[in-house]
């Protein structure tokens, strides 16, 4: 979690926007993509309607990149090929507070964002300070308990039914840190139908990102969920490939079908390597194992957890076949990236270890294998470490810019200095 207020995400998209106009790059506002066109399999021209003025209009391209958001449209309307998760069909609904608390005031942690179990185990609640000094506060559960928790409710009014604002309301009581942080301040629109939002938050993947002379990037290929805005991780993430795999076959450096099975395996893998870590934090707020055979796709778990199969199975010798078990015991491990620690717990730590235990670099260690180093008397190191080694087999996915070149798929790597952006042979 980054410190300080969160800035509201259509600004921080319009940032983008205009920022890519600034280097260089035509955009177009307020225009909709209305249809493709394909020679074949390759997409090669597109419909559009400006949806302020209605004037349409017909433009060719030699790529397409889709970041469509949500609509995806190649996955939805032309592929076909979005699957969605069920051990993540949940809901959200948020309001927005002013004149709340803050998260420790006066520390390093101040403004940072609160993430909170319901006390009945059926959800989360977050507490996110906003740069405008409003806070957003919200409630994420399962459909399922969601639509219960309102009928429970309309039968106890009498049937009168209950709204979302009541609905709202109620979960809020589950989680005390987030009323302790609200404190004294009042919900924005209070009393009216504007004051709750509400929106199903599917979590989806694909088959596939990529095809000839198109990719797809961000929300419009996978969706996992508001847990740590992965969202925006995986954006980023699919960007990048996209851009580099595209330059890739424009110089020649790897063929068109080698640069889409690259971006595929990318998008893919990080993918997975999130859906493990959300999958993990809710297995702890909901405290049981949850059904996530069907949800993952075992090649992508190859390739995002090639370092950690072994450690996991306790061999060298890793099969191929994909387990419960290995599943399981691979969302507890991944559960502890998100530790709750701060950096004056990570120096306090390192400056009374060796250097080879809180290395980032170093072997990858279990939490028998740090219950064994530590004993019973450190349970700050204890956090700590499991922090550090939760992170090592998936760091590609935090810090692009370091990392993003270490990954190797099919034979290529990420070439990332400016002006050479591609692939090369590993």
């Amino acid at each position: 979690m980054g410190l300080g207020t969160w800035s509201i995400r259509s600004e921080f998209d319009d940032l983008l926007f205009r920022h890519a106009s600034k280097c260089g790059t035509t955009v177009f506002d307020n225009t909709r993509v209305t249809e493709l066109q394909f020679e074949g399999e390759r997409p090669v021209s597109a419909n559009w309607r400006n949806t302020s003025t209605g004037t349409e209009g017909h433009i060719s391209f030699n790529y397409l990149i889709d970041a469509s958001g949500r609509n995806g449209l190649m996955s939805t309307k032309y592929l076909n090929n979005r699957r969605y998760n069920q051990a993540l069909n949940n809901v959200a609904c948020w309001g927005y507070w002013d004149g709340t608390g803050s998260y420790m005031p006066g520390t390093t942690r101040q403004n940072a964002v609160w993430i909170e179990a319901l006390e009945d185990e059926s959800g989360w609640a977050w507490f996110i300070p906003l740069h405008d000094g409003s806070t957003s506060v919200g409630i994420v559960m399962d459909q399922e308990s969601s639509n219960r928790k309102k009928k429970v409710s309309r039968a106890a009014s009498g049937g009168s039914g209950s709204n979302l604002l009541t609905h709202y309301i109620e979960e809020l009581s589950r989680a005390p840190g987030a009323l302790k942080l609200i404190g004294k301040g009042t919900l924005q629109n209070d009393g009216t139908p504007e004051a709750v939002k509400s929106a199903s938050d599917f979590s989806y993947s694909a088959s596939s990102y990529a095809g000839d002379h198109f990719r797809v990037v961000g929300d419009a290929g996978a969706f996992i969920d508001p847990f740590f805005s992965s969202g925006v991780h995986l954006a980023f993430t699919g960007g990048l490939s996209a851009a580099l795999t595209i330059s890739a076959s424009i110089r020649g450096l790897s063929s068109e079908e080698d640069a889409q099975r690259w971006h595929t395996a990318k998008v893919g893998s990080s993918y997975t390597r999130f859906l493990l870590v959300v999958l993990g934090t809710y297995k702890q707020i909901r405290n049981q194992d949850m059904p996530v055979m069907s949800d993952v796709d075992e090649d992508n778990f190859d390739k995002a957890f090639d370092i950690l199969r072994p450690v996991i199975q306790g061999t060298s010798d890793v099969g191929k076949t994909l387990t419960e078990d290995e599943l399981q015991k691979t969302m507890d491990f991944c559960r502890h990236i998100f530790a709750p620690t701060d950096p004056e717990m990570h120096a306090a730590v390192k400056s009374r270890l060796d250097d080879t235990l809180t290395s980032p670099n170093g072997f990858v260690m279990l939490e028998s294998a740090i219950d064994r180093v530590l004993g019973n008397t450190d349970e700050e190191a204890k956090i700590v470490l499991s922090e550090i080694n939760a992170r090592k087999p998936i760091h590609t996915l935090y810090n692009p810019t370091e990392n993003f070149g270490a990954e190797e798929h099919f034979g290529f790597k990420a070439v990332l200095e400016r002006g050479k952006l591609g692939l090369v042979i590993a």
